[in-house]
């Protein structure tokens, strides 16, 4: 029993003495690099296979025409996983200038990335020495992130082809603008206008004409204006104002102005020809019409 109670405490102590696992890291595997030249076809061109722990040895040449894509496999521990970044990072190191293009990553950890020249800065075309191609991978959780030069790739150009400048842009006095407005709307030709007066006033006699053949009463007219004055004279007087309204609008008013003066004339002759109408209807009850 007293063996026993002290090898206890000695495996404890062991125990806590023995480190623990490692944790887990960010990796790829089934990893390869592709240079396919325009016009190669699936299969042709530079395809060379590598992995996390041991990169490529000689530069990958990359010219103006090719394609360079790169597929793997992102692994966390083990296991395919899909991470929250991964991508591919050319990087200068005289320059420390850098540039990462993102990986297009599957559930499953395929992942794949494909680039041009032209999608590379200016300043790499003119670079002597290959660039450093890094795959950089990492997630959410304690695994360590992946980040390590897998091969240097190395930008080749046609001399027959001037290498593209960009120009700095700069903050200045810009040129002045000029804006061109429209004319405004004018009438039409005197000539229309009066033609649509004349059509108008050649109608007024056909619609007094076609008033007596309807037997229209002219009688009493002098009845109507002694038991209604008011409300006649305003009703006939807010017609001829709205008349008025609409001339001036042809002429010189807006659309801004004859809102408001047509609609004070239009409720006066709502109003007055209301009560214009209840003066003729109450002959009508009576039996003079």
């Amino acid at each position: 029993m007293h063996l026993w109670q002290a090898t206890v405490p000695f495996c404890l102590l062991a125990s806590a003495a023995i480190p623990t696992a490692a944790a887990a890291a960010w990796g790829f595997t089934d990893a390869t690099v592709a240079v396919q030249p325009k016009g190669a076809g699936i299969n042709g061109g530079y395809k060379e296979s590598f992995s996390s722990s041991k990169p490529l040895g000689n530069p990958v040449a990359f010219t103006g025409a090719d394609t360079l894509r790169v597929t793997l496999t992102t692994q966390e521990g083990s296991s395919a996983k899909r991470p929250h970044q991964a991508f591919l990072l050319l990087k200068d190191g005289h320059t420390g200038l850098d540039i990462s293009y993102p990986f297009t990553v599957k559930e499953n950890g395929k992942s794949r990335v494909e680039l041009t020249q032209k999608e590379l800065p200016l300043q790499f075309l003119t670079l002597p020495e290959p660039i450093d191609a890094r795959i950089v991978i990492g997630g959410f959780g304690s695994s360590d992130a992946y980040d390590h030069s897998v091969f240097k790739l190395a930008v080749e150009r046609d001399v027959n082809i001037p290498i593209p400048t960009a120009e700095a842009p700069r903050y200045g006095k810009l040129p002045e603008i000029h804006h061109t407005f429209k004319d405004d709307p004018t009438n039409p030709p005197i000539i229309i206008t009066l033609a649509f007066v004349g059509a108008v006033l050649a109608a007024l006699p056909v619609l007094a004409g076609l008033w007596l053949f309807l037997g229209v009463n002219l009688s009493h007219l002098p009845a109507a204006l002694k038991s209604a004055p008011v409300p006649h004279a305003i009703f006939l007087a807010s017609l001829t104002a709205i008349e008025g309204i609409f001339f001036l609008y042809y002429t010189s008013w807006n659309l801004f102005q004859i809102l408001p003066a047509v609609a004070a004339a239009g409720a006066v002759a709502f109003v007055s020809g209301s009560r214009a109408l209840g003066e003729v209807q109450g002959r009508r009850f009576a039996g003079l019409r």
